[in-house]
């Protein structure tokens, strides 16, 4: 997928001006940049949440699985639900069930997730994405709420899971670059 020449406002702020980048097949990029310097936009742009005022994408992804900043879970469903509204019957419930476990969330599986601590839901949402059908995931900060143990557990989950698949992350620590086995793309 190609970016060429975007540019996105809001009112009189410019955000992303004559952005352009390529993310190839299979590649893993790390978007870096202070608060407010348009991660987040650039990622709604490439998910078509959000249209740019100019420029064009070449080649965009078909199927995108992502993890937005904020969870966006149904919080009256257990995490198994909240799995199953995004994948449907294309992903058995034990398959579901053990990534769950994976990403330490065993126990918790039938719970609601508005029981469940900031950092199990943001468990529960990379599930969700990992699970879901896409050749590209993008991940929207998504290791916020979580400790060092239980990061790089969920790295390592991740990094299996995205295996030759786009995968494109906004972050603000330069460490999920390595750890992800990504480039860096400043902003």
């Amino acid at each position: 997928m190609i970016l060429k020449n975007i540019c996105k406002s809001f009112g009189d702020k410019s955000v992303l001006n004559n952005l352009s980048v390529e993310f190839k097949n299979g590649s893993r990029t790390c978007i870096m940049g202070a608060s407010g310097s348009g991660k987040t936009t650039l990622l709604n742009v490439i998910m078509g949440l959000i249209k740019p005022d100019s420029g064009e994408m070449i080649d965009p992804s078909s199927r995108i699985a992502a993890v937005f900043q904020e969870d966006r879970l149904c919080e009256p469903y257990s995490a198994v639900a909240n799995v199953l509204a995004v994948t449907g019957k294309e992903v058995a419930e034990d398959k579901i069930l053990s990534l769950l476990r994976e990403l330490r969330l065993q126990g918790s599986e039938y719970l609601p997730v508005s029981t469940l601590s900031g950092g199990m839901r943001r468990r529960v949402a990379l599930a969700r994405a990992l699970l879901a059908k896409g050749d590209t995931v993008i991940l929207d900060e998504p290791f916020k709420g979580l400790d060092e143990d239980t990061r790089g557990e969920v790295i390592e989950v991740i990094n299996r899971y995205t295996k030759g698949k786009t995968l494109i992350v906004s972050t603000h620590d330069i460490r999920d670059a390595s750890d992800l086995g990504a480039e860096i793309f400043n902003l």
